[in-house]
């Protein structure tokens, strides 16, 4: 059954139920229209239109007793021609005393008692939007009617919390500019709350469901009877000003471009429109980052880029509105979804290079944002709409000469982003299709000639999506299609065809054609294009659940000038079958057993992955949790390991990964998730990751991740030649190596809060990573798993540095030096230590205005050696120089 809560003075609407599904929630409530002057925001809720109303009650578990009545809950509803008010009561069995309260930043998570309210405000069993709050006041929001609930969405709204004799109270003024709804005077929402106790890690839910049963909006029971006759004017305009002293020791000595102090304050402004009640325009001029929290440090030796989370808070608010793409699975893993969308690109560090035979040199580390505008909403077809343009600056390096020549070299031409997004949900939320087009254009100019040849003149993608649900959401079909278009002068598509997404050079590949789709190297292409693409079926309810899923890019798919893409050329298929047990026993509460199978081919016909995997998860009844992930990969294809050389073969291998994780709601929580694993030809991977967190008082909560890594890979790609004596490998050599690489950090968080508007974030990480690269060899022939080391009339030491240690090698193929110079590389091994942190002091002085205090600190060294000790590498680590960045940051919102 579905209840109607009114809000009118004199309707009470009886239960009604959803087109779309059927849930379960007894009571029948209505709520007054009231004026604003009858409330006063404290929490008390003593005023007399709170006593009007029937309450939202009848709350049942979801967890841990599936089903049975919950701790007592009441909620009612107001409102008046500004705002939306709503009065909570949350009874519990042991009063105060039972109240469980944690004090953190807004939005952060909370080890705690809360109560959630979820809006459907289109009433289209798609969009969420979400208000959480627990007994201290801690606000968490998310969605603005976006179906991924976007949590970077931080409207301006009152709370006020107060615990009593009886559990505890939260009285809440939502304002209508805030929210985003339909144009109709007479409004009708989707509505769900969940109350959460601490104490007894009770989940209970106002329109019920089971935890065999998919939920969402489609489960949601309904909120009726508003009349919204004056729409919110919507106008917000926030300026900044920043100021900021650097102290950062120069790494060229005395270069003219480099200063120990630098010093320097910028001002800027975010501006937001809504248009109408339903769309929102947001811009940014001249934004300022300096509060983000650094990147983590990895050491990549892969041919692929390392992927980073997007931190900058214009580009994070809205981004569930603008995702494409993605991609489900109950277990699989080495794939990656369809993406069509990276906002790090814009602003990315300059792609062009440095002139060489200079004394010193600048180099710009990331690229200007002048200015970006994003339109997100729905029309009032029910269309879902985002848009984004932003144009970045044209960026110069300088070299220069101790003697004072020197030239300017443009590294980044300017450059123009644009993406747009619609989607549409029908069929009370079980249809959801749509469309997303994007674009990439730049300016190289007279002085960007030398770029032309590196960079694409301009990048286009379109794609559609999907998403159907049927037989009450127990059956689920999703997919997404793309098509990608690259253009710019032959070599700049010449450097795409080489690349590690495609290696289009390699000797071996099969004969392709570079008609509509780009399949074959060709030096005098002008464009390369490509089509990819996702379909996935499932059952998602009940006990037994399954998937099938195929996941492909075609060779000449490229979308790297505004997404993230790693690999093309493959078709990947991956199949789960899932027993999900939810009825408590006195061995567990629930239990998750996961098994399946992945394969992957490339567009030739060879297999390059097959494995079968396996995952489960236990909840123990003492809310202690256990989970075992293994899978063995049989001895494939590798046409990667070469790095555009001919294909090899990888060993067989085989992972375990147990993990346990004790009750969050301790004072002392702990994790630990050791990996073991090993390969047929000698190789060995060791994990050992693990957290800590300590809450010394309901206000602190402080975290160590330690994390220990040793992988011993004995065949490491280290270089490849043209080489007219490698016969057996179509005049290609291929250089490996074993490399034993160790890697410790220890992510570690300290987060004070001293009231929901003041809160200190200290975070630091250690890292230091070593590799040592011996035992060089080489495939003996194509598709095989076997390797020759090479003898020591082959290889021999071309160079030592100052301690005696080889610098570089020599490789001479033909084992007679006389005939030829042989082939050099260098001697890789490699040890890199640092130290990167910061610390964030956020105050928001008045609502939607805060005050930062920022500290950043960077310690970082490198030395020519490879093997691990741990003692001195860590101290070596605090031995190093000290760089540090300070930024105050100020921001006031005008808005109403």
């Amino acid at each position: 059954m579905r209840t109607r809560i009114s809000l009118s003075a004199a309707l009470l609407l009886a239960a009604a139920p959803c087109a779309a599904q059927t849930a379960a929630h007894p009571s029948t409530p209505s709520v007054s229209a009231h004026p604003a002057r009858e409330i006063v925001l404290d929490g008390k809720l003593d005023e007399a239109v709170w006593a009007t109303p029937e309450p939202a009650t009848g709350f049942r578990q979801q967890q841990p007793n599936e089903g049975q009545p919950a701790q007592r809950t009441e909620v009612r509803f107001a409102y008046d021609e500004s705002a939306l008010y709503v009065g909570a009561r949350m009874y519990d069995s042991l009063g105060a005393a039972g109240v469980q309260s944690q004090l953190t930043r807004r939005d952060q998570s909370v080890e705690s008692d809360y109560i959630q309210l979820v809006f459907d405000t289109y009433h289209d069993h798609a969009g969420r939007t979400v208000l959480q709050v627990n007994p201290s006041g801690v606000k968490y929001d998310a969605g603005q009617a976006s179906p991924n609930a976007d949590p970077s969405w931080d409207p301006v709204w009152n709370v006020q919390t107060r615990i009593d004799s009886a559990g505890w109270t939260a009285e809440m003024r939502i304002p209508w500019s805030q929210l985003r709804f339909t144009s109709a005077v007479e409004q009708t929402w989707g509505l769900q709350i969940l109350r959460y106790v601490q104490r007894l890690n009770e989940s209970s839910l106002w329109s019920f469901y089971g935890r065999q049963e998919s939920g969402g909006p489609a489960r949601y029971g309904h909120l009726a009877g508003m009349r919204i006759e004056n729409r919110p004017r919507g106008l917000e305009i926030m300026p900044y000003a920043v100021a900021r002293a650097s102290y950062v020791e120069p790494t060229q000595a005395g270069s003219p471009f480099q200063e120990p102090r630098a010093y320097d304050t910028r001002v800027g402004a975010d501006v937001r429109a809504l248009l109408g009640s339903n769309l929102t325009l947001s811009a940014t001029i001249n934004p300022d980052f300096g509060q983000v929290e650094q990147d983590p440090a990895v050491v990549n030796l892969s041919a692929f880029e390392s992927y980073f989370d997007e931190k900058r808070p214009f580009f994070v608010e809205g981004s569930g509105l603008l995702s494409f793409g993605g991609l489900n699975c109950f277990t699989c893993s080495n794939v990656s979804g369809m993406s069509l969308f990276y906002s790090r690109r814009i602003g990315r560090r300059p792609q062009g290079g440095m002139p060489g035979g200079y004394d010193f040199q600048d180099a710009p580390a990331n690229t200007r944002l002048l200015g970006a505008a994003k339109l997100t909403g729905r029309t009032a077809g029910g269309w879902q709409i985002g848009a984004v343009e932003a144009v970045t600056a044209r960026e110069v390096g300088q070299v220069r000469n101790l003697d004072g020549t020197g030239a300017e070299t443009t590294v980044e031409p300017m450059t123009n982003y644009l993406m747009g997004r619609v989607k549409r949900t029908t069929a009370g939320g079980s249809r959801t299709w749509g469309l997303i087009a994007t674009s990439v254009v730049r300016r190289f100019g007279d002085d960007g000639e030398a770029l032309r040849t590196q960079l694409p003149s301009h990048a286009e993608a379109v794609g559609a999506d999907w998403n159907l649900y049927w037989k009450n959401q127990t059956y689920r079909l999703m997919g997404n299609v793309a098509l990608s278009n690259v253009m710019g002068d032959s070599m700049a598509i010449r450097r795409l065809q080489r690349s590690s997404a495609r290696y289009f050079q390699r000797p071996d590949r099969d004969d392709g054609g570079n008609g509509v789709f780009s399949d074959a190297f060709d030096g005098d292409a002008t464009a390369l294009r490509g089509f990819g693409g996702y379909l996935r079926m499932s059952k998602e309810s009940g006990p037994w659940l399954w998937e099938t899923s195929a996941n492909y890019r075609s060779p000449g798919f490229e979308v790297n000038d505004m997404a993230f893409l790693t690999q093309a050329d493959y078709v990947w298929m991956n199949a789960n079958l899932v027993r999900n047990i939810t009825k408590p026993t006195n061995w567990y509460r629930s239990l998750w057993i996961s098994g399946g199978v992945q394969q992957q081919y490339n567009f030739d016909g060879d297999r390059t992955d097959l494995q079968i995997h396996q995952f489960t998860g236990w909840d123990l009844p003492n809310y202690w949790n256990l989970g075992l992930y293994a899978h063995v990969r049989p001895e494939v294809n590798a046409d990667r390991m070469t790095w555009g050389g001919p294909v090899v073969r990888r060993a067989s291998s085989w992972f375990v990964g147990p993990s346990v994780e004790t009750d969050g709601r301790k004072r002392f929580v702990f994790s630990l998730n050791p990996g073991f694993g090993a390969t047929s030809a000698g190789g060995v991977h060791t994990e050992l990751n693990g957290s800590v967190r300590v809450k010394p008082a309901t206000n602190v909560q402080i975290s160590f991740g330690p994390s220990y890594t040793h992988d011993r890979n004995p065949t490491q790609f280290v270089n490849r030649f043209a080489d007219p004596h490698a016969t057996n490998f179509m005049g290609q050599r291929a250089v490996f190596a074993e490399l034993n690489q160790h890697v410790v950090s220890m992510n570690t968080r300290v987060n004070w809060t001293f009231s929901p508007t003041l809160t200190l974030e200290l975070f630091a990480q250690p890292f230091i990573a070593t590799g040592q690269y011996s035992d060089y060899k080489e495939f003996v022939r194509p598709r095989t798993v076997q390797t020759r080391d090479f003898t020591p009339q082959e290889l021999t030491v071309a160079q030592t540095d100052a301690n005696g240690r080889p610098s570089s090698y020599r490789l001479d193929t033909d084992g007679n030096p006389a005939t030829d110079e042989g082939f050099r590389f260098a001697e890789n091994s490699f040890n890199v230590r640092s130290l990167r942190g910061n610390a964030v002091l956020r105050w928001e002085y008045r609502p939607g205005s805060t005050l930062f205090f920022v500290w950043q600190q960077q310690r970082s060294g490198e030395s020519p050696y490879g093997e691990f000790n741990f003692g001195r590498d860590a101290s070596a680590v605090f031995r190093s120089h000290a760089d540090n960045v300070f930024v105050i940051k100020a921001t006031y919102w005008i808005g109403g």
